[in-house]
């Protein structure tokens, strides 16, 4: 069935749980509630009409909202393998998004859970995590949210789901070392002079020259 728009019931589900998807558990609730009082649909458990129930079922079949997780932080950001700081920021941003179980889920982050991530993973403390989402923010991998809150984007998390892990960095080969040159030293003769081109064409000259014809 379609609405006025064009669009399946469906696909005005989706919409409905995307932007659902952007506040906290407790005013989705609210939201919901308010709502089905507003279009007098009953919402599941309170009737038998089914409009409600499917109302409810929006979040579990929509698309674009992932399946619940289980993997925890330090398997996560070990088999993302971030090689840069920046890239760490947008790893933990995504894990909290999407992969944390639902006690932990977070749509944003700040400095003190990105340092309390470098710390559940066994990686170096950063210096300035403040600075670091910043970085991360300059980059394009995140976006802030209000002051010190920071939530990963469509390119953070393109570069977490399809980027990371990259190919390990090639070692470049280390060039050969330079040989020395070594200078060629003539022949000495026993007086401790090196023969002359000069000196030998001199000798030649007294050789080859003509002997005088008898008077």
């Amino acid at each position: 069935m379609s609405t006025s728009d064009g669009s399946s019931d469906f696909e005005t589900a989706s919409k409905v749980s995307a932007l659902l998807r952007l506040v906290s558990k407790d005013r989705q609730q609210k939201i919901l509630r308010w709502v089905a009082e507003d279009l007098d649909v009953p919402l599941a458990g309170e009737g038998p009409s089914t409009s409600g129930a499917a109302l409810s079922e929006v979040g579990r079949y929509s698309p674009t909202q992932p399946a619940p997780r289980t993997t925890d932080i330090k398997s996560f950001v070990a088999a993302k393998n971030p090689r840069s700081d920046m890239q760490f920021a947008a790893v933990v941003a995504y894990y909290y998004r999407f992969e944390a179980s639902p006690d932990e889920s977070l749509e944003s982050i700040s400095p003190e859970v990105l340092q309390n991530a470098a710390r559940l993973v066994n990686r170096h403390r950063l210096s300035r995590p403040r600075q670091t989402l910043l970085n991360a923010k300059a980059q394009g991998y995140l976006d802030l949210v209000e002051r010190g809150q920071y939530r990963i984007n469509s390119i953070g998390e393109n570069l977490v789901a399809m980027t990371l892990p990259g190919p390990e960095p090639s070692v470049a080969p280390q060039g050969r070392p330079a040989h020395s040159r070594t200078k060629k030293v003539g022949r000495k003769k026993a007086g401790g002079k090196t023969p002359t081109r000069k000196g030998s064409q001199s000798q030649q000259k007294k050789k080859s020259a003509p002997k005088k014809a008898r008077q």
